[in-house]
């Protein structure tokens, strides 16, 4: 799930950011309204975090050019104004969903994870196909009921491609998922990580779609 956070204290974006990228979430940050809203437009997220208090134009006002781009973007505010209008003015406004500052990291993650669910790539905490199992609440990889350690990135393909089963994802798609702007990102890095991930998987798990991408059966 690729997100963008749009937030503009400094700390917080940094802290957030490492934070949702070990949770297994690919995060780009900007820190005004309109740089966002032309994010939105040319490389459109899965999810929009964002933060009310921005410096150029009010958060409220990104969620509503926000809606008028795009409808059915799921967007998460954050903010500290948790008055119970603030809130209704948010929601009514269409946001999907409203976290007052200070909150617990924890939280975020598991509304993130019911966004996803009701985004339809996701309808339960384990994804199970044949003999392998993820969990995306615990972060963890079963094949054949063993525990199978995998380092972030190639977790995140993992679940990008079992998220869409029966489908082919090109490469610029599992890498928007995987890497965050500004990432070094090596030319072969995304086929060491797929030669990394088969080798722990059952044979053939993974297919090859020559000149197109990567492919994982339903079962």
């Amino acid at each position: 799930m690729k997100l963008l956070l749009v937030e503009d204290d400094t700390a917080l974006a940094e802290g957030l950011k490492n934070a949702l990228k070990n949770e297994g979430f690919a995060v780009n940050h900007v820190a005004e309204g309109l740089m966002a809203l032309s994010t939105i437009r040319a490389d459109p997220p899965d999810a929009l975090i964002l933060d009310i208090g921005l410096p150029d134009i009010d958060g409220l006002e990104v969620l509503r050019r926000t809606r008028q781009i795009n409808k059915t973007l799921p967007v998460i505010i954050l903010t500290a104004r948790d008055s119970l209008q603030d809130k209704i003015i948010g929601l009514d406004g269409g946001a999907d969903d409203y976290l007052p500052k200070p909150f617990d990291a924890k939280e975020l993650f598991a509304r993130l994870r019911v966004l996803e669910r009701r985004l339809g790539s996701v309808h339960q905490t384990e994804i199970e196909l044949g003999p392998v199992c993820l969990d995306i609440a615990a972060h963890t990889v079963c094949v054949s009921d063993v525990s199978t350690e995998m380092p972030r990135h190639e977790y995140m393909i993992l679940k990008a491609l079992m998220e869409n089963a029966g489908r082919i994802l090109t490469r610029q798609q599992l890498e928007s998922r995987i890497y965050s702007w500004g990432e070094e990102v090596a030319s072969n890095a995304l086929e060491v990580h797929i030669h990394n991930v088969r080798k722990k998987l059952p044979k053939d798990f993974i297919k090859t779609v020559r000149g197109v991408g990567y492919t994982v059966k339903k079962t």
